[in-house]
């Protein structure tokens, strides 16, 4: 695990270097470790042992016309029912959002979307939605918009500080 960003950015893609500066501009400290492609929440569990800190499924959500936009961050043991956020939402049936939209919004692919990816939402297309229990946690984990590196930070810093520089609020839910 390291602290900061890496010294060494060469062969990193320019969003991944964009958290880091955005994270530094703002004074959030984080760690960091750097690891094989982790697309899934089983291939995450030993990135999870050495960061020790609440890890967030990251889901990209949207209602059923297609013109809202979420990203549900949720403990990664808990399960997502589409019922149960929808009706705290107003919102028709959500479902996955389509990987064309999640890149063009967030700048990020599946199995690397994370709050991190609202720095790219200039436009606010994409709602935050956050199980409440996640605020729970002194740390988050997330990735810094690519699966091949995972960060933790003060879960007080990525919501006090981080959301208001992207211009992002959240809505608390219930899972």
């Amino acid at each position: 695990m390291y602290d900061g960003r890496p010294e060494d950015t060469a062969g990193r893609l320019e969003k991944e270097i964009r958290v880091y500066n955005l994270l530094d501009s703002l004074q959030i400290p984080y760690k960091r470790v750097d690891h094989a492609a982790a697309n899934t929440m089983e291939a995450c569990k030993a990135i999870d042992e050495t960061l020790k800190c609440t890890i967030c499924k990251n889901l990209f959500l949207c209602n059923r016309q297609q013109t809202r936009f979420y990203l549900l961050m949720i403990q990664d043991m808990k399960k997502f029912k589409t019922k149960d956020i929808s009706a705290q939402i107003n919102s028709s049936r959500l479902s996955f959002g389509p990987a064309d939209k999640m890149e063009e919004y967030l700048d990020s692919t599946p199995g690397s979307v994370s709050v991190m990816g609202l720095m790219n939402d200039h436009e606010n297309q994409v709602q935050l939605l956050v199980d409440e229990d996640v605020l729970k946690g002194e740390e988050v984990g997330f990735h810094p918009c690519i699966n091949t590196s995972s960060l933790k930070a003060k879960t007080r810093d990525i919501f006090e500080k981080y959301l208001p520089a992207v211009h992002h609020d959240m809505i608390l839910v219930h899972l």
